[in-house]
């Protein structure tokens, strides 16, 4: 039977291990270089790419096939004699075998290639290697970078980008410190955001390397206790999940940011608390609190902080020796930028934002010089100089189309997004790309690689929600792929000035979505008092120089009357509830009872139940309510059993009294029957109204 000689070429050529030396004879020329061809098989011939080094008298080589998506297959044997030069492809089942001849300018080689008994001619060209082309490429770059500083209004940008094993170009541009036009480094530690996440991947997919973790097995087989909101999600949840962002939750951020009490552990429980908008695998919902919890499992299957994880089975092998996860940690860098903020077409410094709880999903900060070592991790199929660092088919898991975000492309130069495993996955201008972007306050950054081609960049910047790392890959892929030149940075630059006319006119247009002549319809000190929600947490109100005020996750926010029982936040340096609603609602009797806010978007308003006054669960203030109250037909017997009161009537069963609000005590078996003490000036006890639908009932209080 006649088989398909290419077909057995692709099955044979597969394995991938270190490369082997061999000794070398004397030789006439050299091969050291790199060389491009293809191997002869009938009907299709087979492209390949060899690179040939010595050192210390000792040839290496690597081949890459990339039909066969092969890359730097290491070569072995490798003999030099006179014009005859012979190598083999190291461990590959059929004993591929070059053997052929230098031309006599030393410009080419030519022969038969041998496998499995099947023999096809190869013929080499040697070339300038892939490396050198696309720095050569790169020979107007750093002019663009500087035109998009000048035009976007970033303060600075630190750049790595990577061909192969190689980084081509490590630089910074513009300035770290704009005060003190201190100037960026490929040195410098910035935030990277949200790239964080695939680190966190990464650490897990070493655990299931180690047998530690199965992707697929629901997240409640590692912890027991975890919960959604949706009974039937929590059981089928998996680890896979968490990171793909199909969890059917949408974002909930505002449980997690600027949350500087909770612990990670705190947040994950909140979580049961939280209503999706979705049912699990239904569809892409960005969310940064799954890869919080992501992170969570990791520590629950290391015994380790997620931050010493990481840099155990990340990090160090590595040698990310100065990144860090603590924008706290960054400051004591010899080499660190500040975040800045564009704000009525001024930059301002802005004040470091602490993430680290939620680190899993965004607290990493880093130097363009280190990321390019991540980088070249992930575009030598997890080996770093050619020590595997992860299993090859745990990686491409990673970077594997997964979940369609359904997003349209921003751009017909941008192919439809698939969300792979803390990767984004699509296309630009036809060539495969793996990409996260990251952006936190003051900081905007980009990791991004063509697989296919072998290339891979990092771009950090100092500008909150720049594009600029963004446009600068794709001007980089443009020179290096040799594609026709477009002026992303000029578009860029116009579309912002458009933009922020539009912001404006909007801004004034919030004005008619005003009532006129409306007045809250109680004193502002009852509007004041502590809300709750369990997912979000605690909500505070007050009055402040004679203003309503809130505290939020650490965040307090000025509030001015918009229209009725609804007020506006003001505009103070942290933006984050600048025109933020707060809506309150009365209860049945006239008492503030909640207030409601628009925390996630894509759900109604997260309503915060009030809390009673603290002095409700006051054992020494309750001990002055103990008594007998009479109301003329029975009494009623007040005592405090260790920290609640309880009313008995002669001949029923004993009530508890369950703090309320108003300063009342709600019957916890007839929660439509409530009791109010009256008091006098010196806080005495006088009488006690019995609040039932019927009627109020006054009990004078005549013991105790």
């Amino acid at each position: 039977m006649n088989k398909t000689p290419r077909r057995l070429a692709a099955i044979w050529i597969a394995a991938l291990v270190l490369a082997v030396p061999a000794i070398s004879v004397p030789q006439a020329k050299t091969i050291a270089g790199h060389w491009e061809g293809a191997i002869e098989i009938p009907g299709q011939p087979l492209a390949i790419s060899i690179d040939f080094s010595q050192k210390d008298g000792l040839w290496t080589g690597a081949v890459s096939i990339p039909a066969q998506n092969s890359k730097d297959l290491p070569l072995a044997k490798i003999a030099v004699e006179s014009d005859a030069v012979s190598f083999e492809i190291a461990n590959v089942p059929g004993n591929p075998t070059f053997k052929g001849a230098l031309s006599s300018d030393g410009t080419s080689i030519g022969g038969k290639f041998t496998q499995g008994g099947q023999t096809f001619p190869f013929s080499l060209r040697r070339g300038e290697s892939p490396a050198a082309k696309a720095k050569a490429a790169l020979a107007k770059f750093d002019a663009a970078v500087e035109a998009g500083l000048k035009s976007l209004k970033v303060p600075g940008a630190a750049v790595a980008i990577v061909c192969g094993n190689e980084v081509i170009l490590s630089k910074g541009y513009g300035f770290k410190d704009l005060e003190k036009k201190a100037p960026m480094t490929a040195d410098t530690i910035l935030a990277i955001g949200s790239a964080s996440k695939a680190f966190t991947v990464f650490a897990l997919g070493s655990l299931v390397d180690a047998g530690k973790l199965d992707w697929d097995t629901p997240v409640r087989t590692y912890i027991p206790w975890f919960k959604l909101y949706d009974p039937s999600a929590t059981e089928r949840i998996t680890p896979r999940d968490l990171v793909m962002h199909d969890s059917g939750l949408p974002r909930h951020d505002l449980v997690w940011y600027n949350n500087l009490t909770s612990t990670r552990e705190d947040l994950v429980r909140r979580l049961a608390f939280l209503p999706p908008t979705a049912d699990l695998r239904q569809k892409w919902q960005y969310n940064n609190l799954m890869f919080l919890t992501a992170g969570f499992l990791l520590e629950q299957l290391t015994g380790k902080k997620w931050e010493d994880a990481v840099r155990s089975l990340v990090f160090a092998p590595l040698g990310m020796a100065r990144s860090n996860f603590s924008v706290d940690e960054s400051q004591k860098d010899a080499d660190f930028s500040w975040p800045y903020r564009e704000e009525n077409g001024e930059v301002k410094r802005v004040p470091f934002r602490n993430i680290t709880t939620v680190g899993p999903a965004g607290a990493i900060n880093s130097s363009a010089n280190e990321m390019s070592r991540w980088v070249r991790v992930h575009l030598s199929d997890g080996k770093l100089d050619g020590r595997p660092l992860i299993n090859a088919g745990t990686i491409s898991d990673m970077h594997n189309p997964h979940m369609p975000t359904g997003a349209p492309p921003s751009s017909p130069e941008i192919g439809a997004s698939i969300y792979g495993m803390g990767w984004f996955t699509d296309t630009y201008r036809g060539h495969a790309r793996v990409h996260h972007g990251g952006n936190i306050d003051g900081f905007s950054a980009l990791v991004s690689f063509l697989p296919q081609d072998n290339i891979g960049f990092v771009v950090l910047t100092n500008l909150n929600g720049s594009p600029l790392a963004e446009l600068l890959v794709r001007h980089a892929s443009d020179m290096i792929l040799g594609l026709p030149t477009r002026n992303w940075i000029l578009e860029a630059a116009q579309n912002k000035v458009k933009g922020e006319e539009i912001g404006k006119v909007a801004e004034q247009k919030k004005e008619t979505r005003r009532t006129p002549g409306t007045k809250p319809s109680h004193k502002l000190e009852d509007y004041a008092g502590d809300y709750f929600h369990p997912g979000y947490g605690d909500l505070k109100v007050f009055l402040r120089e004679g203003q309503l005020a809130f505290t939020f996750n650490a965040i307090t926010t000025g509030l001015e009357h918009w229209h009725y029982d609804t007020f506006s936040g003001k505009k103070i340096d942290d933006p984050v509830f600048d025109g933020g609603k707060l809506t309150f609602r009365t209860n049945v009797n006239g008492f503030i009872a909640s207030v409601e806010a628009p925390f996630e978007p894509s759900l109604p308003d997260t309503v915060f139940l009030r809390k009673p006054d603290t002095k409700l669960s006051d054992p020494a203030f309750l001990k002055t309510l103990e008594g007998i109250y009479d109301t003329g037909t029975q009494r009623v017997t007040i005592t405090l059993k260790g920290t609640a009161l309880s009313a008995s009537i002669p001949g029923q069963p004993d009530l508890d009294l369950v703090p309320g609000l108003g300063g009342e005590f709600v019957i916890k078996q007839s929660p439509g029957v409530s009791l109010a003490f009256r008091l006098d000036e010196k806080g005495r006890v006088l009488s006690a109204d019995l609040i039932t639908p019927g009627g109020v009932f006054a009990a004078k209080k005549i013991k105790g």
